[in-house]
């Protein structure tokens, strides 16, 4: 009776950390609501990491404390001292050591059961252990190099060889064949235990390892959004199937919660570039740099270029104005001059709006992250569906650090490799002015008419010093 009581109370506790992880993510689908969502999650973990750990006797006490003080610490500090602009390869990071540790704790399991029942256990069981290691494997090498992509660590440009569609599918086949092996053999595991024979579950650890790997240093920089997106699904698929493997409903619930959202948020990335997702993991963005003549013919005495003096006298009669913020805003960590400009034309009485691409800065959400941290009201944040109409009735549009979500080679070059993609029709606005460094392309690797349309004017600079420019100038003149 006690021990029914006991189950009873932790499914209920279970119950509870499930409700708290589904109302958190509720709550991250508007940026509003974001940072409750994030604390109703943690603490939905925190009960369900606290219940597991009350209710069963895995380790000694000491030892969990522990575990749980590094974990904190860590957690903590990497909180605190990781830059904004840096949070995508944190996200990456985090992804894979989520991957990594489902994998990690389902081959425990499948170990322990192995000797306990002297080699054997349940189909059910090992299917999900070999699940979960080949996803978790998979999930936790292939964010390391998308984390290292992300940090200028690892190259961003695509790294591809001949035959390596075959390597990958041997190396997935190694690892299925492996769970299939240590599955449908019932002395397998005690065969391993005794020394015998190869570890069947290590050897499709090693396999989707090296897997992980091959699958994400195939593709570009311009296409890390949707990969990180696509790993974190995969780390909550891997987590479910973990889940499984100890029965654990809490384990269950949340995996299958983060692996739908991941997926969800994966297809909605890849609408928002007019490309499958086939064509990422396949295809990459970036492959073939524009040639010198491409450049020239297209911005060869077409350029005008401007200062933050004329940007002012702009500012100064405009009625409307709309930001356009991408990855080298973010780069420059210009997000707080861009707010105090943008705070400065609304106390004139100006209409300022954020135009927000979905896939501006390297991973889903960045722009409006870094614009939430320079304190840029939520309302004055729009996304491309709700900003685009209003282009034709804008007096100026400042971008700052985009290219590829503002080239109009989108809407009129079919053989373009943006052909399709979604952009923002900052054209139709009376003045564009484009704050770049200079006339290189974006991760697709074309130039951009945008830059030498009659009615845009390139603001060459530093993304950070030039807005602040700007800003000391419209203070003076008011």
């Amino acid at each position: 009776m006690v021990e029914l009581f006991s189950e009873t109370v932790l499914s209920f506790v279970y119950l509870i950390a499930a409700i708290l992880f589904i109302q958190g993510l509720r709550d991250m689908t508007h940026p509003r609501t974001a940072v409750r969502g994030n604390l109703t999650s943690a603490a939905g973990m925190f009960v369900a990491v606290g219940a597991t750990v009350l209710w069963f006797d895995i380790l000694r006490p000491e030892v969990l404390l522990g575990g749980l003080v590094v974990g904190a610490a860590l957690g903590v500090g990497l909180s605190t001292t990781v830059e904004m602009t840096e949070m995508p390869q944190l996200v990456g990071l985090f992804n894979g050591l989520g991957g990594g540790a489902s994998a990690l704790v389902a081959g425990a399991e499948v170990f322990q059961l192995g000797t306990v029942n002297g080699g054997v256990i349940p189909a059910d069981v090992g299917t999900a252990a070999a699940a979960s290691g080949i996803v978790g494997a998979v999930t936790f090498t292939g964010s390391m190099v998308a984390a290292g992509k992300l940090h200028g660590v690892v190259t961003g440009s695509a790294i591809r060889y001949t035959g390596e569609h075959v390597v990958k599918a041997v190396l997935l086949l190694i690892a299925v064949l492996s769970g299939a092996y240590m599955i449908v053999q019932p002395g397998v595991l005690a065969g391993v235990l005794q020394g015998s024979m190869v570890p069947a579950y290590w050897l499709l650890i090693v396999a989707a390892s090296v897997l992980g790997v091959m699958l994400v240093i195939p593709i570009g920089g311009a296409d890390m959004p949707v990969v990180i997106s696509l790993l974190n699904a995969y780390s909550g698929l891997a987590a479910a199937g973990t889940g499984f493997v100890l029965g654990n409903s809490a384990l269950i619930i949340a995996g299958t919660l983060v692996g739908a959202a991941g997926m969800i948020l994966t297809v909605i990335m890849c609408e928002s570039m007019n490309r499958s997702l086939a064509n990422v993991l396949f295809g990459g963005f970036g492959e073939a740099a524009a040639s010198t003549e491409e450049m020239d013919e297209i911005y060869e005495g077409n350029i005008t270029e401007t200062s933050p003096e004329e940007l002012d006298m702009l500012l100064d009669t405009a009625g409307r104005v709309v930001i356009v913020p991408g990855y080298g805003m973010a780069v420059a960590q210009a997000q707080h001059a861009v707010a105090e400009l943008a705070e400065l034309l609304d106390e004139n009485d100006v209409e300022v709006a954020f135009g927000i691409h979905p896939v501006a800065g390297r991973m889903p959400g960045h722009m409006n992250v870094l614009l939430a941290e320079a304190d840029v009201p939520y309302d004055q944040m729009k996304e491309l569906e709700e900003i685009n109409p209003t282009f034709a009735q804008t007096d100026v549009v400042i971008v700052i650090g985009s290219n590829d979500v503002v080239n109009p080679l989108a809407n009129t070059d079919d053989s373009s490799p943006i052909a399709g993609m979604p952009v923002l029709n900052v054209a139709e606005a009376g003045t564009v002015v484009v704050n770049k460094r200079s006339l290189s392309p974006g991760f697709s690797g074309i130039p951009n008419p945008l830059f030498a349309e009659d009615n845009c004017l390139m603001l060459f600079g530093d993304g950070q010093e030039t807005m602040q420019e700007v800003v000391g100038q419209y203070k003076e003149n008011q």
